[in-house]
């Protein structure tokens, strides 16, 4: 199959939600993520970069996706140069080496109506 997608995408709208219900499992926990689809033949390098609203950008936050793999990344998870701050608004651009599809989705569990948003990321050339 031949590579979709493009290698620069932007998330303008990004807020992980400090706080989940009340014994929530792992899978409840309020978070954000992006699910990354890479459909080509070669892995993709990807670097993720965070922007705010008050200070400098943290990153780049660096991953792999394989060759014709998804690979779904919570902010949450990400710690590495830094820890991805609960309840503030932040951005991101992510940038990789190959063309790769990317969707956003946020996940807030802080009260028992749960709610799920889910929207494609811009792309750019």
């Amino acid at each position: 199959m031949d590579s979709i997608g493009r290698k620069r995408w932007v998330i303008a709208e990004g807020y992980i939600p400090d706080g989940s219900m009340a014994g929530a499992d792992e899978t409840l926990i309020s978070h954000e993520a992006a699910c990354i689809l890479n459909t080509g033949d070669e892995d993709a390098e990807v670097e993720i970069t965070i922007f705010f609203t008050d200070r400098e950008p943290a990153g780049p936050y660096r991953l792999s996706v394989e060759a014709r793999r998804t690979r779904h990344l919570r902010f949450n998870d990400l710690d590495h140069p830094e820890r991805v701050p609960r309840g503030t608004s932040y951005a991101s651009v992510i940038e990789s080496d190959r063309p790769i599809v990317v969707q956003h989705t946020r996940l807030d569990s802080r009260a028992a109506e749960i709610s799920l948003m889910t929207t494609m990321a811009f792309a750019a050339d």
